[in-house]
């Protein structure tokens, strides 16, 4: 059985998730990063990029 390529918008949401994952981000609204939306990921990876 052929592999099916993961599409652009996963491994964007993959990568978002593993750099929130890096800066000890685990839950976003008490929910698991996987349970939210894109839109909230990109947010919160925004927000902690801009602290400091």
């Amino acid at each position: 059985m052929e592999q099916i390529p993961e599409s652009k918008f996963t491994n964007k949401r993959e990568g978002i998730i593993q750099g929130l994952v890096e800066k000890n981000i685990f839950k976003i609204n008490g929910r698991q990063l996987y349970e939210t939306s894109l839109y909230e990921l990109m947010k919160t990876y925004t927000e902690t990029n801009q602290v400091g």
